[in-house]
């Protein structure tokens, strides 16, 4: 058997690595051990929960305030240790997370080889997504095999110079998370949220938001659109909140009270992809949300000028709408008034997979570690 050590510490993160690391399970050939850095305390929890996955090592590292430096100097200490005592074969990894890096690093010090799950998302800049992208680019000077989502993804590496024999087209596995709980959601094996508040009568525009480039002066923007859209009598806006003050603080100084405009607490993943399903539009600047949102039939404007997943772009379910408020207001009312346009975007087309990645994931790793490398 060929031991396996699975490290995240975000919501995003074990979203996309638990069908992961659940498939790896399967297989006779993998010993599959879990590190969470909980660098997301309580949206880590549930969603470990959703897909009844335990870790192993819980590094609990998160702290109110913290800076990047803080949280990837405490992960690089912390995970040295584990490392060691485990000695695995190789270490996986996902996305583009301060977890992710310093993971990645403390592998890398180790002679330990790197799985990078969702590797080659590109924007070319390092300042758009921060520090996302600059995760993402060094993670892949330090990995061995590089599980990219997409033709795009892999061209992205190819051109960086990785060996093309150790790049993989997966999909990718948020694919396989959202479809599994959409899934189990219409058949009634799943829950779903209460929402006494929303109107079916009404469309609903579900909102995400929390990029570190888009705080204070951004974040302005955001909400003052918002609003504006929040006058129609015809649509509903509900909003679960990030945390940081850094986004708390402006959208419930704007937004707060206004009606038809709902601020709620951060949502487990199961009752959020239920609020999905039932929204006519979804405004984002989550990453996360440009794969799945298409799988659900959704457009979604995308509250960022840069993103690294063109796919969906390019495909026509996705449309980049930056924080401008003009622009923002512009597009929804377009999506809200124009029904052609709307089934336009709403058709559902995924490029980031068929909801088999983390089959796929697991065939290359049993290819890599068991047969031997190529």
């Amino acid at each position: 058997m060929r031991k396996i050590l699975v490290v995240f510490g975000t919501r995003p993160e074990a979203i996309k690595l638990c069908p992961v690391l659940l498939n790896l399970r399967r297989s006779a050939r993998f010993q599959v051990l879990v590190c969470v850095t909980a660098q997301h305390r309580s949206m880590l929890d549930q969603v470990l929960a959703a897909f009844e996955v335990a870790p192993d090592y819980d590094l609990d590292l998160m702290q109110a305030g913290q800076t990047l430096a803080q949280i990837a100097a405490r992960i690089l200490a912390a995970i040295e240790p584990v490392i060691k005592s485990e000695q695995p074969d190789m270490l996986l990894v996902q996305g583009d997370t301060t977890t992710t890096l310093a993971a990645s690093l403390a592998a890398f010090y180790q002679h330990v080889p790197v799985g990078h799950v969702e590797a080659g998302l590109r924007t070319g800049d390092l300042a758009q997504p921060f520090p996302e992208e600059m995760n993402r680019v060094v993670a892949t000077r330090l990995a061995t095999l590089h599980f990219a989502p997409t033709e795009t993804a892999k061209s992205n590496l190819a051109a960086e110079g990785i060996d093309p024999r150790r790049i993989l087209v997966t999909g990718n596995s948020g694919i396989d998370a959202v479809l599994h709980v959409r899934d189990a959601l219409e058949a009634g094996r799943l829950p779903g949220g209460t929402w006494p508040q929303l109107d079916a009568r009404k469309k609903l525009i579900v909102v995400t938001a929390h990029r570190r480039e888009s705080f204070g002066e951004g974040f302005a923007h955001i909400c003052a659109a918002l609003a504006r859209l929040a006058r129609r009598d015809d649509i509903q806006l509900i909003y679960p909140v990030h945390r940081n003050p850094n986004v708390m603080d402006p959208v419930y100084r704007q937004l707060d009270g206004l009606a038809n405009v709902f601020l709620v607490e951060p949502l487990d993943y199961v009752p959020f992809v239920d609020l999905m399903r039932r929204a006519h539009l979804l405004i984002t600047d989550s990453g996360g949300i440009q794969e799945e949102g298409p799988s659900l039939g959704k457009p979604i404007l995308v509250m960022r000028e840069k993103t690294e997943r063109p796919e969906a772009v390019a495909a026509g379910t996705v449309r980049l709408v930056g924080t401008d408020a003009d622009r923002i207001v512009r597009e929804a009312t377009r999506l809200l008034d124009d029904e052609a346009e709307y089934r336009r975007m709403a058709r559902i087309h995924n490029p980031y997979g068929d909801g088999r990645a983390s089959e796929r994931i697991r065939e290359a790793m049993e290819r890599h570690l068991v047969r031997g490398p190529a």
